[in-house]
């Protein structure tokens, strides 16, 4: 497969999905430039959710809304920024199906988990599900591709059916933190609770904005019997 890969990049060279400019033989979908533009997350940081903050912070500390509210989930963390180049190749592997950035966008998760939770023992892998219909018109769901393949790079269970989606939720882009979290309050429900009671669970999503989803998510692991619930996102915006 290897050598029918590389004959196929020599002869069909790829191309940047973020630039159009050539990748080089092996690369991926994603060209070295654009790779370079990735901002990732480094502290400060909130010490519960991960948000990033600009400046100089020496100590933990909690940011606002964690200050003011118990999370459902123990600690979250994302790889990079939702900013620049990485908003279109998200983009396009959300809309455009290029489910081949996947791929791309792993080790970025990967080092993410490593970096952050390597004190921490998880049972398994789940994702944040679509609604029914959502998935069957977009064919796939994006975050449960990159949960596959995680927990197979860090050789975990795959727990696939832990939560469903029980109700059609509008877009979350528009809506602002209170309207987000009111938006997908009571919108997921445990699929299979043996598959989550007293499990250490890591949750996967591609983009964290204010946390209502996986909150909410985390929310219903832990009612159902969940003993930990850890997010991991690409994205932060």
């Amino acid at each position: 497969m290897s050598f029918f890969s590389t004959l196929l990049d020599i002869v069909y060279p790829r191309s940047c999905t973020a630039c159009g400019s050539e990748t080089g033989a092996g690369q991926g979908y994603i060209c070295w430039d654009c790779l370079s533009g990735f901002d990732v997350i480094s502290r400060p940081f909130c010490s519960v959710c991960g948000d990033p903050v600009d400046g100089m912070i020496e100590h933990e500390y909690l940011c606002s809304y964690c200050e003011r509210k118990k999370t459902g989930f123990d600690m979250a963390r994302s790889a990079v920024r939702y900013r620049g180049t990485v908003c279109s190749i998200l983009q396009s592997l959300k809309y455009n199906k290029q489910t081949f950035l996947v791929q791309d966008l792993l080790p970025f998760l990967s080092a993410c988990v490593t970096t952050h939770y390597s004190k921490v023992y998880f049972d398994g892998v789940t994702f944040v599900p679509l609604y029914p219909r959502k998935e069957r018109e977009r064919t796939f769901n994006q975050s449960r591709l990159l949960a596959g393949k995680l927990a197979r790079t860090l050789d975990l269970p795959f727990l696939p059916n832990c939560l469903e989606r029980t109700r059609y939720t509008v877009t979350q882009t528009d809506l602002d933190a209170s309207q987000r979290r009111m938006n997908v309050r009571g919108a997921f429900a445990p699929l299979n609770r043996k598959w989550i009671d007293g499990r250490t669970i890591l949750l996967v999503d591609d983009v964290m904005t204010t946390g209502a989803t996986v909150d909410e998510c985390s929310r219903i692991l832990k009612e159902a019997g969940a003993a930990g619930v850890f997010v991991v996102t690409v994205a932060r915006g």
